[in-house]
């Protein structure tokens, strides 16, 4: 049971859960409020945090290093999105998260998407930051001054 709960716990199943919960609000607790708008606005806020991902995702796997949360990184990736961020797929599921709010009309769930990041950053960054430094010193210091964690 322990093992099955270790691979649960993972981003992508912390994401679909609050989505699920906003899915679930917005189900219990219609807001027909932003109507076309926030089809619209959702829509791009989830092709951005899609394309953010994928971008994120791409520049890991060239890099030919792990994309999996608790795994040591055999590579220091700072090019592409993360010139601009240590967390890009992070952030990308934190809009993604936003985007479906909004398609939803679940405006009582937007308190999800700033306790999301928090979230993981209690779960999964801290530990994966613990192991970077372990694993480039020096290098992931000079890199975390340059880049914020998000942005």
């Amino acid at each position: 049971m322990a093992r099955l709960l270790h691979y649960l716990d993972l981003p992508p199943v912390w994401l679909a859960l609050f989505a699920g919960l906003a899915w679930a609000q917005s189900l219990a607790l219609p807001f027909a409020f932003l109507g076309r708008a926030g089809d619209v606005a959702g829509g791009l806020a989830l092709a951005f945090g899609l394309g953010l991902s994928v971008w994120a995702a791409l520049g890991v796997v060239l890099a030919r290093t792990s994309l999996i949360p608790r795994q040591r990184p055999d590579r220091l990736v700072v090019t592409g999105p993360y010139r601009f961020s240590r967390n890009p797929i992070y952030l990308a599921d934190a809009v993604i998260l936003l985007g479906l709010i909004l398609i939803w009309d679940a405006l009582p769930s937007l308190i999800l998407v700033p306790l999301f990041p928090k979230l993981i950053e209690w779960r999964f960054i801290r530990r994966e930051e613990a192991l970077i430094h372990e694993a480039f010193g020096p290098e992931y210091d000079a890199y975390c001054r340059q880049v914020g964690r998000w942005i």
